[in-house]
């Protein structure tokens, strides 16, 4: 018996010794073994843009003909955006003409999504940064420009493309879905609790969804009463269903709660100043000393039970 427990004290250690090393490995600021390599920022052109139309974007990105050339450049159609946006837009909406153009270039480490628009008229700055984060893009510097005022949903599609492209890391299809989703649900909620506060309120409930790790009905739906009393506003039951039925997506994306709150630092730091506690989340080696500490009771409760 004495030797079981030796051999299972054993086991642990060496399980919690060899995670500890993976976890040093994977921690930021570790030492890679690859160089780091720098990545050419892209540039996703509308695919309808006039030359005349594209001139004026490129100035709205600070690009002229001879500099486009340090930049990696695709082309989003029509068919694009409605293979993205057909579920949450009607066709009139997203149009025949793919106009909008998203800049994207790579960030430092640690700065975030940060976001300019020019000639965006429904979807703000914030609202992109949310969608963004859920997408999965982080640490980019993204600038929105089309050549005349438009909804500019549409340009999500564009900065979804250009960073998989720019990265190597294609966004997975359901984060792109959830994303979208997002971008259109925050605007509509927009145009009756007000732009900012629709993306208070978005990143709010996506927090305690995501810390919780949510995806039952019953429980978003606590959540989404909770974020509306400490913001303030009153959603129709319509409202809440949609919001539902977003949240369960997000609920179910592996996202990580330190980077969503990371990439959107502005808006969770807006929540932080009108004193919503945002939640927490439970760094790798808390969680592992959590998992061994509840491990060894239990080894400590079962041997305890043999000599009762």
């Amino acid at each position: 018996m004495k030797g079981m427990v030796r051999n299972v004290r054993k086991a642990g250690r060496s399980i919690l010794v060899g995670l500890t090393a993976l976890a040093v490995c994977l921690a930021p600021g570790t030492v890679s073994g690859a160089d780091s390599v720098e990545v050419k920022p892209y540039i996703a052109f509308g695919a309808d843009l006039t030359k005349s139309q594209k001139n004026t974007v490129m100035k709205q990105f600070g690009v002229t003909e001879d500099t486009l050339a340090d930049y990696e450049t695709i082309t989003i159609t029509n068919e694009d955006e409605h293979d993205y946006l057909d579920s949450y837009l009607d066709d009139n909406v997203i149009g025949t003409h793919a106009l909008s153009s998203v800049k994207i270039e790579e960030g430092d480490a640690g700065s975030g999504i940060q976001v300019e628009t020019h000639n965006i008229t429904f979807c703000t700055v914030e609202m992109y940064t949310n969608a963004l984060a859920t997408a999965g893009i982080s640490d980019a510097v993204v600038t929105v420009g089309a050549p005349f005022q438009i909804s500019g949903t549409a340009a999500l599609v564009g900065a979804m493309k250009a960073y998989g492209t720019m990265t190597g890391d294609e966004i997975e299809s359901d984060n792109a879905d959830a994303a979208m989703n997002e971008l259109v649900l925050t605007g509509e909620l927009g145009d009756s609790v007000g732009k900012d506060k629709a993306s208070e309120f978005m990143a709010l409930v996506k927090d305690k969804v995501i810390s919780a790790g949510l995806t039952e009905e019953e429980e978003i739906e606590k959540v989404i009463d909770e974020a509306q009393q400490e913001l303030g506003i009153s959603l129709s039951d319509s409202q809440k269903q949609e919001i539902l039925s977003l949240m369960q997506k997000i609920g179910d994306l592996d996202l990580d709660l330190d980077s969503i709150q990371e990439q959107a630092k502005g808006i969770y730091n807006k929540l932080k100043d009108l004193d919503i506690d945002l939640s927490k989340a439970q760094g790798f080696l808390e969680k592992i000393g959590n998992f061994f500490a509840e491990l060894f009771q239990k080894i400590a409760e079962f041997f305890a039970g043999l000599f009762q």
